[in-house]
């Protein structure tokens, strides 16, 4: 595997050919595939209940799969979907590191590096191998993200590093435990190499999530029998591909490409370009990245495996979703990702940066590609956020270092779909990523949480509007230092089939102090006195259609829920409403509604006289986007 993520030719996933199976009982596949999905649910609940930092153990920022002895991905729970697709690759280099002696019963290892297969360095990935009279059967696996990776940067996101060894400690594939023994002299390794103070309690979590989900499987195979837990799973992955080829075969043959683009990298490089072409061609789908972004100074790179990870994640997205999340999907996406490009990069590169962007702008730009295929199905499964916002320094309470990723609860970037507002969550790449409340983080870290309001006007005007982003202040109670990078201030989430975009993001760090400052690109290690506050105004989710569609009545609704302004929504769905919002006495003007409607869809035709002037809105409103660019500054290629 790693030979191949260093090829220079393109990196192609050619769909794997549907192997004849002897005959099996469906029934005692779907009850094999229960019992597989029950186990990994149980590891990943298991690290929830016992690991000692928020990030694991509140935010749900992990997940469990069960792969066979050739690495192929079996079963997974419910987790995030990013961590699921990106769990195979670091097994498989190990299983090809080691070979068929040098695994045994007993054995659980670690991996974390972005270049034999991982996804970014703080995403660590632990399975165990599981036995049965001498034979490897299946792996369980569970990967987490953790607080720190021993680098350069506390908080394990050097967006600034120079390369990926000033990123922190590389694992390609070690072991933890032999034959069922602690390998103390690899743990302390690791426990001092890692800033984070409860970081041996969060690994042994996992560790214990790994060798509990072996007893489980041990259990599975023992009631059914080997044979019949390969021939399930070997069922599960071939019927998971039929039902894969079936729905593209629905869909119309033809070219369908996309650009989009990151506001920067962190060194300020404008307009980092994504393009994609998805080729329909009966049942076969190919997804090609060539032409993306090659400039040799980049500081955005995802790495192949996070690539493939959010490929699947956003065709899952827009399939049915009763097609089982397996091999049999993954290798039905014939994928094509050429190495050096900023969604493969050339060996050794920093990448902490590029798993969120470009990595998360690899669905909009196949669902932007895809948009004229299935229109009705597309959101773009993305974040806008940048990368968390770090903090770290001492707590006083503890007199030891806090890092707190900033991973509690607000509302953004959730896009509308056919039928559907965006509501109060995130979008499906982190779709099962549980943020923490302001209470718990603040009897953690000496933080004070201020607000995490929805902000007025931010969510995407459309048929169906998208969510609001949210106005989040956090107040720092202690000397503290900020770290993070921003993006999604020129390119914010997109709105699908004329759907409008949301608000572009704007953090202001130093907030209550004379040195108040706006993020333009990164934030590195800024200051922040006791009592001194950053303000987040994260913005919304696009909306899906065209906002003059949307019914009057759910525009009003919204303004009186105050996710609309009265002006916004005369300004952006062309709804004029009478009375007093303060009165709740508003309502809404039929007549003038559909004159307002029909004058904005034919412009050319309205009437010339002025119209009536707007009352600014009591919310400030983030600036318009810019356009996108259809001709970014030039790149070396």
């Amino acid at each position: 595997m790693r030979h191949k993520l260093k090829a220079k030719r393109p990196l192609r996933r050619r769909p794997r050919p549907v192997r004849r199976l002897r005959r099996i009982d469906p029934i005692s596949v779907e009850i094999i595939r229960g019992a597989m999905e029950t186990i990994a649910y149980e590891m990943a609940t298991h690290v929830s209940l016992t690991a000692t930092t928020p990030i694991l153990n509140q935010s749900n920022e992990r997940n469990a799969t069960i792969l066979d002895a050739r690495g192929s991905l079996a079963a997974l729970s419910v987790g995030v979907p990013q961590f699921m697709l990106s769990s195979t690759l670091p097994v498989r280099f190990a299983l090809q590191f080691f070979g068929p002696d040098g695994l045994f019963d007993g054995d659980v290892l670690v991996a974390n590096d972005p270049y034999h297969g991982g996804g970014h360095l703080p995403d660590y990935n632990i399975f165990a191998p599981v036995f049965h009279d001498d034979e490897m059967v299946l792996i369980a696996s569970i990967q987490c993200h953790h607080a720190d990776t021993g680098g350069a940067m506390p908080g394990g996101y050097n967006v600034d590093a120079h390369d990926i060894w000033a990123e922190g400690v590389r694992f390609p594939a070690l072991k933890i435990y032999e034959k069922g023994i602690e390998r103390r002299d690899v743990t302390y390794f690791m426990k001092i190499n890692n800033r984070t103070p409860t970081f041996l309690g969060d690994l042994r979590a996992q560790i214990g999530a790994a060798q509990l989900g072996a007893r489980r499987l041990k259990e599975v195979i023992e009631r059914h029998g080997v044979e019949a837990v390969r021939r399930a799973t070997d069922y599960m992955i071939d019927y998971a591909a039929r039902r894969f080829k079936e729905e593209v075969a629905a869909w119309p043959d033809g070219e369908y490409e996309s650009d989009v683009y990151v506001d920067h990298d962190p060194k300020g490089n404008k307009d980092i370009h994504i393009h994609c072409k998805v080729t329909v061609r009966g049942s076969d789908l190919t997804v090609d990245f060539s032409g993306s972004d090659t400039r040799e100074n980049l500081q955005a790179y995802s790495t192949f495996g996070n690539t493939r990870g959010y490929v699947v994640a956003q065709l899952a997205s827009m399939m049915d979703p009763s097609i089982p999340k397996n091999e049999g999907f993954f290798n039905s996406i014939d994928l094509i990702v050429p190495q050096g490009c900023c969604l493969n990069p050339p060996p050794e590169r920093s990448v902490a940066a590029g798993t969120h962007h470009p990595g998360t702008e690899v669905g909009e730009a196949i669902a932007k590609a895809l948009e004229q295929v299935i229109p009705r199905r597309c959101c773009p499964q993305i974040y806008k956020m940048g990368m968390p916002t770090v903090i770290f320094g001492k707590n006083p309470k503890t007199q030891q270092l806090f890092i707190d990723h900033s991973v509690d609860t607000f509302a953004a970037y959730c896009g509308a779909v056919y039928g559907q507002d965006g509501w109060g969550a995130m979008n499906v790449s982190f779709g099962n990523l549980i943020r923490a409340t302001g209470e718990i983080n603040e009897s953690i870290f000496p933080v004070r949480h201020i607000s995490r309001d929805y902000a007025i006007d931010s969510g995407g005007a459309g048929k169906w509007r998208g969510c609001p982003g949210s106005l989040y202040i956090k107040e720092l109670c202690a000397p503290s230092q900020v770290y993070t990078y921003v993006v999604g201030m020129k390119y914010p989430m997109p709105g699908i089939a004329g759907g409008k975009p949301g608000a572009p993001n704007q953090l202001k760090l130093r907030c209550g102090g004379p040195h108040e400052q706006t993020v333009k690109t990164t934030a590195f290690y800024v200051d922040h006195l006791p009592g001194e506050r950053y303000e987040y105004r994260y913005g919304g989710g696009g909306g899906w259609g065209d906002p003059l569609e949307r019914d009057p009545q759910k525009v009003l609704d919204d303004v009186l829920d105050e996710y609309v302004s009265v002006e916004g929504a005369r300004r952006d769905y062309g709804v004029v409403l009478s009375g007093s919002l303060e009165e709740l006495t508003l309502a809404i003007d039929e007549s003038a509604t559909a004159a307002l409607r029909h004058a904005m869809r034919h412009p050319v035709e309205s009437c010339q006289e002025p119209s009536e002037p707007q009352a600014p809105s009591h919310e400030p409103r983030a600036a318009s986007p810019e356009p996108r660019a259809t001709n970014p500054e030039p790149r070396r290629n």
